[in-house]
């Protein structure tokens, strides 16, 4: 055995069939100059065992389609994930998922597999982003050997950079639909998560062109500085 082999990842054994779903995947493209009225996004939610990023696992996946400056409701996502019993905690009682309804879930690779597939080359938006891609991410290597590279935008940085007289700093989704006044009836779901995440991203979309931000490749640039700039040492 080679000395060095235990430092290699170890890949997942997949199916030919699972192998050419994979392989048949479009390449991610990055963010262009196109508007974004134009832009095809993916909204997404995860729900998850718990908050550690080097444990816990996805029970769930909602996501819906933002396509033509709407929400595209003939292009939803939704998929529960087996998980191991031991991995359970206190969080699934709030996400409403009973033990017999992951225990009947999807397989996670074909699910994970599906929801790529649903996603194609499109951009990902999600409320704290860093944590679902994270999740995403992960699981995707772990059960498809599959490496994350859509860009994936987070809605909580556009809601304080678009509209900061909100002074809402590190608010919750909550809050932001509270201050928008938006009328959601269903939460704590992945599903109802990520339409919540889409019609805030909407109304974000609109107050964005109002400040000149008319692309998806000017939204990612304009995050991105203002996200230096709150990281920046205040003098």
């Amino acid at each position: 055995m080679n000395l060095f082999s235990w430092l290699r990842p170890v890949q997942p054994t997949l199916s030919e069939t699972l192998q050419q779903r994979l392989r048949d995947l479009p390449t991610p493209t990055q963010l262009t100059e196109r508007s974004l009225r134009e832009q095809r996004w993916v909204v997404v939610d995860l729900e998850t065992t718990g908050l550690n990023l080097s444990k816990d696992q996805i029970l769930s996946i909602g996501a819906v389609v933002i396509e033509d400056g709407a929400i595209d409701f003939s292009q939803q996502f939704e998929r529960t994930l087996q998980c191991d019993k031991q991995k359970l905690g206190p969080s699934v009682l709030i996400h409403g998922l009973a033990p017999s309804a992951i225990a009947a879930g999807s397989d996670p690779a074909e699910a994970l597999l599906a929801f790529m597939e649903f996603v194609g080359d499109s951009p990902l938006l999600a409320f704290h982003a860093p944590f679902d891609c994270h999740m995403l991410g992960r699981a995707l290597k772990d059960y498809l050997g599959y490496r994350l590279q859509q860009p994936f935008l987070d809605v909580a940085d556009m809601a304080p950079m678009l509209c900061p007289q909100a002074h809402i700093r590190q608010g919750g989704l909550d809050e932001w639909i509270d201050w928008f006044k938006l009328q959601i009836f269903d939460r704590h779901n992945a599903s109802a998560d990520a339409l919540a995440t889409a019609e805030l991203a909407l109304i974000l979309f609109s107050r964005a062109r109002q400040q000149a931000i008319h692309s998806p490749l000017d939204l990612q640039q304009r995050l991105g500085q203002w996200k230096r700039r709150q990281q920046a040492p205040s003098l």
